[in-house]
């Protein structure tokens, strides 16, 4: 009898250890799961990201250069209140929409990017919060 009560107890315990331990494992590998984020597509590293930046960089500077009314406005608006900038630039655009529109296709790689490698919006940008 004695013999019988020790086995029973010792798979007594042991059924609960094990259920214990998969227990532990299960929430340990289900919290895992769930924390960590898709992997970002294929090219969508920092140096990526600042090849693509210094690209569109370049292109800007060049198109700045070989436009000096558009560069003069730029470099204008660094003495304008910050309120102010958004209207004057609407303004620019408004007389000027073949700049606007070659504007927008220089920077197009960076947008691209930042939205096939889902990186979040910068701060100024739609979606970002504070």
């Amino acid at each position: 009898m004695f013999l019988a009560d020790l086995f029973t107890r010792r798979l007594l315990v042991g059924a609960i250890g094990a259920g214990a331990l998969s227990g532990t494992l299960l929430c340990a590998t289900a919290g895992t799961a769930v924390a960590e984020p898709p992997p970002r597509p294929p090219n969508c590293t920092a140096a990526d990201m600042a090849g693509v930046a210094a690209g569109v960089a370049a292109a800007l500077s060049t198109y700045l250069y070989t436009h000096p009314d558009l560069n003069g406005f730029y470099t204008g608006l660094q003495d304008q209140p910050k309120d102010q900038i958004r209207e004057d630039v609407q303004q620019y655009f408004n007389a000027n929409p073949q700049e606007q529109s070659d504007l927008e296709n220089i920077r197009q790689p960076l947008a691209d990017i930042r939205q096939r490698c889902q990186w979040t919006p910068l701060l100024g940008q739609v979606g970002a919060t504070p």
